[in-house]
C-alpha cells in the first residue's frame, strides 16, 4: 500500500471518535516502570523451565509525599487492571493513590494478566468464570434496590462482555496458589521494604500469609470485601481451611494441620506474626460480603491484629456492592481508606519520628 493510499483505513466519518478514545483524557506526569518477580526453576523432560512468574507495574507521582508503598493485589480470578480505570473510564484507585502521594505496585499474581502460568508446570486450572457467576457476585439482582453506584447498566450486554472479559480461572488447588502467591509477594516484599498490603476479595487471605511471613514489612493492610470468614467454603475458589487462610499459617500454641486448627478453641487460635497488625476492612453498604465482615474482624482481633471494620455507610458512602473499588462512587469510597492509611502513617511517625513527608 502507498504511504498516502487511505482506501484501507476506517471510514472516521462512521464514528470519528472510535480510534481516538485517548483525546478527552488529562495528562499525566509520574514515574512509572514494571519488572519481574521470577518464579522457581522446574525441570520437565530433561528441560528447565521458570514457574509462575509474577508481573509487578509501579508508578509514582514527582514527588512522594508518602513514606509507604502501597502493593495493589487484585482480586480472585481477575488481574491488576481492576485497580487501573474503572468500567466506565474514570480514573481507579491506583492513580487516585499516586495523586495522593503514594508510590504504588500492580502486580499480576500468578497465572493472571501478564504472569503466565502452565498446568503442566503449575498444575490444572478451576472452572471457568462464568456470566451468571459475574451477575451473582458483583450486581445480584436482589439487591438491585440497595446497589446504586454500579457503573453500568446490568442489561448493556457490551459492558458486560468488556467487564467479563479479564475474569481467568484460579489454579484447582487454592492452597498451593496462595503458597505461589505469598512466595512472590514476599520477594516483592525483600526488595522494596516496608509496605502498605490492599487486597479484594479472593487476595485478602493474602494479606495474613504475607504478614505470618514477614511481619516487619508489613505496615499495615487494607483487605477490601474479603473472602471469610473463617474456615467457610467460597463458591467456584475453594475452602479456607486453615480459619482464614487455605495455606498454613503458624499459630501459637503450634497447630500441625488444618484439621487440628478447625477443632482448636477460637478463643485460642492466635497468630504471632500478626500481633499489633494494623487492618481495616473496607465493606460496602449493598454486598452480600459485609455479612462475614465482623466474624472477620473477630478472627483477626483474637489472632493478634488490631482489626476493624470501615463500613462504607458509616462514612456517608452509600449504595456499594462487592466491586466498591471501581463503582460509581469509587473516589468517594476512597476518602475513609485514605483517612485510614494517614492515621496510620500518624501513628507510625509518632513511633519513628523521622519518617517525615
Amino acid at each position: 500500500m502507498k504511504l498516502n493510499d487511505k482506501s484501507n483505513m476506517p471510514d472516521s466519518s462512521i464514528t470519528p471518535d472510535l480510534f481516538e478514545f485517548w483525546k478527552n483524557k488529562a495528562v499525566r506526569t509520574s514515574k512509572r516502570g514494571h519488572f519481574w518477580i521470577a518464579g522457581e526453576r522446574v525441570m520437565k523432560d530433561g528441560q528447565t523451565f521458570q514457574n509462575g512468574p509474577m508481573f509487578v507495574a509501579w508508578e509514582a507521582p514527582e514527588q512522594v509525599t508518602q513514606p509507604y508503598p502501597v502493593i495493589l493485589v487484585h482480586g480472585g480470578l481477575l488481574q491488576g487492571t481492576e485497580w487501573l480505570d474503572t468500567p466506565d473510564g474514570r480514573p481507579g484507585w491506583a492513580q487516585r493513590m499516586v495523586e495522593a502521594g503514594y508510590a504504588v505496585l500492580v502486580v499480576d499474581r500468578p497465572g493472571h494478566g501478564h504472569s503466565h502460568t502452565h498446568p503442566d508446570l503449575t498444575g490444572p486450572v478451576g472452572t471457568p468464570f462464568s456470566y451468571e457467576d459475574g451477575r451473582h457476585v458483583f450486581f445480584p439482582s436482589e439487591w438491585a434496590d440497595r446497589h446504586t453506584q454500579w457503573p453500568f447498566d446490568r442489561e448493556d450486554d457490551a459492558a458486560l462482555d468488556s467487564f467479563i472479559a479479564p475474569f481467568g480461572p484460579l489454579p484447582a488447588k487454592l492452597a498451593e496458589s496462595q503458597k505461589m502467591d505469598t512466595d512472590r509477594l514476599v520477594k516483592l516484599l525483600d526488595r522494596v521494604g516496608k509496605c502498605i498490603l490492599m487486597t479484594h476479595s479472593a487476595s485478602g487471605p493474602l494479606g495474613w500469609l504475607v504478614a505470618n511471613k514477614r511481619p516487619d514489612l508489613v505496615v499495615g493492610v487494607v483487605t477490601v470485601e474479603p473472602i471469610g470468614p473463617a474456615f467457610a467454603d467460597i463458591h467456584g475458589i475453594g475452602r479456607l481451611d486453615w480459619g482464614l487462610t487455605a495455606a498454613p499459617v503458624t499459630y501459637d500454641p503450634p497447630l500441625q494441620t488444618a484439621a487440628d486448627v478447625e477443632a482448636a478453641d477460637p478463643a485460642t487460635l492466635q497468630i504471632p506474626a500478626l500481633k499489633g497488625l494494623q487492618v481495616a476492612l473496607v465493606t460496602g453498604g449493598a454486598s452480600p460480603f459485609a455479612k462475614s465482615a465482623p466474624a472477620t474482624v473477630g478472627f483477626l482481633n483474637t489472632a493478634g491484629a488490631s482489626a476493624e471494620e470501615l463500613h462504607l455507610p458509616d462514612h456517608g458512602v452509600d449504595g456499594n456492592g462487592h466491586g466498591l473499588i471501581y463503582e460509581l462512587n469509587s473516589d468517594e469510597a476512597l476518602v475513609p481508606v485514605l483517612e485510614w492509611l494517614k492515621a496510620l502513617t500518624d501513628k507510625k511517625k509518632a513511633e519513628k519520628p523521622e519518617l517525615t513527608e
